[in-house]
């Protein structure tokens, strides 16, 4: 028997709405967007999937559609070898990837493809009658994943005149904070008391590269202080020189679990150097996502024993390729984790399905999904309960699109004057002029 055919794939670009979270490259817009691929065979299933949005993202995922229409869901490797062998670097990829944090080259490194990759794969669960994690390295590995209250400073819409949205009349109290300035450290020991609440929580992960470092690892301190049995860890998207790393990181061993990226390129040196001179000078665990978004670079990174773990989000990796890697990281005695950004549920739920076919014990997982939780595009999204993100246990991916709320967050992509991710907007409200600097943490100028 032939595997069903596939009918039709639909793209919907929609958005949703963002705190102004702050980060090395700025502050989060009112808006995030994204792309979802909706795939039907002939026996009447629908698969889904979810990647990065933005116009560049849409366009190729249009123009993959005559690839993918009339194939058999059985042959979905196929399908994606096809459109592999057919792209070709677009003008403005210079093959840097992410190791500065250049946004504008974000959409390069994610791979427009992977989205297709997960609707053919829930496709192919529900024909099997499977959970899509089934489908995935040696199967199901767990029945609950292990996820990390992602913390952010977030700045103070009030001095802008942009329309963030406003709950500050939520009877929830994590909805109730998450719109508001939250800047001091003791805001932001509330805001993982409030996640800890909420969803569980027993390990953070602080974004850095907004203030200087030193005051970053105050924040850190302040963490642990009231979290002692919690896991922290910080991100400050290799904003911080080598030497000042060093200095930052070099007594906090019993205080920080790893660091993520602290540092990058300089000197006429690779960020993959440098981070190998950072861990022989500290002895510090390091992750990254940032320097090994692609299997040569993971070939390097691994060579110079730059890193210890890699998040390898499969928006940048393909489902697949994110488990391929976390088996080979068990097999060499490393820890797989993923890196995420703004998302609805249909990632969460994808996230949910990849971890949970990751061999060996995965780092806690990161994970936007709290900043837009309420904003469901889903029937029945995964629930974080004491910290642990459920795995669907129905065929494929196992969840329901719920296409009322699909269109509306299109009809709210539709009225955007922009698609793409721009996290300098917001910043010039708080520094006039202001411009992303690689090696500046944003409010530092």
């Amino acid at each position: 028997m032939k595997s069903p055919v596939i009918t039709e794939m639909k793209v919907i670009p929609v958005a949703g709405y963002d705190s102004m979270e702050m980060t090395l490259s700025g502050a989060h817009a009112p808006y995030f967007t994204r792309n979802l691929v909706l795939i039907k065979d002939n026996s009447g299933h629908t698969g889904i999937g979810e990647i990065h949005g933005g116009d560049y993202t849409c366009e190729c995922l249009n123009a993959y559609i005559p690839l993918v229409v009339g194939q058999e869901i059985g042959k979905y490797r196929q399908i994606l070898g096809t459109i592999h062998r057919g792209g070709k670097p677009a003008a403005g990829d210079d093959g840097e990837g992410i190791q500065s944090l250049d946004i504008s080259k974000l959409k390069f490194v994610v791979r427009a493809e992977w989205a297709i990759e997960c609707a053919l794969l829930d496709l192919l669960g529900q024909h099997l009658g499977v959970p899509l994690c089934e489908l995935l390295a040696e199967g199901k590995q767990r029945d609950k994943v292990e996820t990390l209250g992602y913390l952010f400073y977030v700045s103070d819409k009030d001095k802008t005149d942009l329309p963030y949205l406003d709950e500050s009349s939520s009877s929830d109290p994590w909805f109730k904070m998450r719109r508001g300035k939250m800047l001091s450290h003791e805001e932001m020991v509330a805001q993982a008391e409030a996640l800890h609440e909420k969803y569980g929580f027993k390990n953070f992960k602080l974004k850095g590269g907004v203030f200087s470092g030193a005051y970053e690892m105050d924040t850190i301190r302040a963490l642990k202080k009231r979290f002692p049995d919690g896991r922290i860890n910080i991100d400050p998207n290799g904003a911080w020189s080598l030497a000042e790393s060093i200095e930052l990181c070099k007594d906090m061993k019993n205080i920080l679990t790893y660091v993520e990226d602290p540092c990058g390129a300089e000197a006429g040196f690779s960020g993959r150097e440098i981070l190998a001179e950072f861990k022989n000078a500290t002895g510090m665990f390091v992750a990254t996502n940032m320097i090994a978004t692609n299997w040569r670079q993971f070939y390097h990174a691994a060579a110079l024993k730059s890193v210890d773990i890699v998040l390898a989000d499969p928006h940048f990796w393909g489902l697949e390729g994110s488990v391929r890697m976390a088996c080979v990281l068990n097999d060499w005695g490393l820890t797989w984790g993923s890196h995420s950004n703004n998302h609805f549920d249909i990632t969460l739920a994808t996230f949910a399905h990849v971890a949970a076919a990751a061999p060996g014990h995965p780092t806690a997982l990161d994970t936007h999904w709290i900043w837009q939780d309420g904003q469901n595009l889903l029937l029945d999204a995964p629930q974080i309960k004491d910290g642990y993100l459920e795995v669907p246990e129905k065929p494929g991916l196992g969840v329901t699109i719920d296409m009322k709320r699909v269109e509306e967050a299109n009809k709210l992509y539709n009225s955007l004057p922009t698609h793409d991710r721009d996290d300098a907007m917001a910043m010039q409200y708080l520094i006039p002029g202001w411009k992303f600097d690689s090696n500046k943490p944003c409010l530092v100028r």
